[in-house]
């Protein structure tokens, strides 16, 4: 009994998972493509700015090389956006709105907490302003993330990503 239990409540969950996918209502800001289980239009997840914030927000400051001082982030952690789409696979090869693209190891994601910030200093990032998604390392709390590699990784104004 206790097994049937378990295995009804793992189907539930699962049932549950994967109707929280639902189309967004306002205008897409990010598809994620490839190698994903849970996808909400031919094959890709599509995100408006509630459905990404609908995944739970966190902040956190750090430095960088692109403003001055200690700038408060808000986003999605990374590793939670692709745990929902159920990326399966070792790297994201990301496209910014301009065709800039980098390829970030998947395992970076959990290793360092990385988001992607919609938020600036409590405020919509623009796309003027690096927005209006970007992807950020908490460059302060360990020492290796301030190089080039991990700037080069940290793509702003992303749109598509495609998990390989």
């Amino acid at each position: 009994m206790r097994l049937f239990v378990m295995l009804l409540s793992l189907v539930v969950s699962t049932q549950l998972w994967a109707g929280e996918l639902s189309k967004p209502t306002g205008k897409v800001l990010l598809t994620v493509s490839g190698n994903i289980e849970n996808t909400n239009e031919d094959g890709k997840a599509t995100f408006d700015t509630a459905s990404l914030e609908k995944l739970g927000m966190v902040s956190f400051q750090t430095t960088s090389p692109w403003y001055n001082g200690r700038t408060t982030f808000t986003g999605i952690p990374l590793q939670k956006l692709m745990d929902f789409v159920g990326a399966k696979g070792t790297v994201v090869k990301v496209t910014a709105l301009n065709d800039y693209t980098t390829v970030i190891p998947l395992n970076d994601f959990k290793k360092y907490n990385v988001i992607l910030a919609l938020k600036i200093n409590g405020k919509y990032m623009q796309i003027r302003d690096k927005g209006p998604l970007f992807i950020v390392y908490p460059y302060d709390s360990i020492s290796e993330l301030n190089n080039q590699i991990y700037y080069s990784r940290s793509a702003w104004q992303v749109s598509r990503m495609d998990i390989e």
